[in-house]
């Protein structure tokens, strides 16, 4: 058995969480916040047996697409300076996961 771990973006969270349960895969579901957007992202654990791992890695996939985002970050010139806002295009999306060796795993 497996655990996946699946941090995605807050707006690809619902569609994937509906296919995965539609696909019979159980998903807990953590809200979490990213570091460099400082944006919300959503945290998925699964427990998959080891033959239905690539399933899911599918399912993701086709739910976590990355995309373009402008943001603007500020930057600092010189001390003393005011802030000045910089607009940089970003890609968002897609999905990072850990896949885990399960030792055991127990329902009570």
């Amino acid at each position: 058995m497996k655990l996946i771990i699946a941090i995605v973006q807050d707006q690809d969270a619902p569609g994937l969480i509906d296919d995965l349960t539609e696909n019979e895969y159980r998903v807990t579901k953590l809200a979490s916040t990213g570091g460099f957007l400082k944006s919300g992202n959503t945290t998925l654990l699964m427990g998959v047996e080891d033959e239905k791992v690539k399933d899911v890695i599918r399912i993701i996939e086709d739910n976590c697409k990355t995309r373009e985002m402008t943001t603007s970050l500020l930057t600092v010139n010189m001390p003393g300076e005011t802030y000045m806002p910089y607009p940089l295009e970003v890609k968002i999306g897609g999905a990072t996961l850990f896949i885990l060796d399960v030792v055991e795993h127990l329902r009570i």
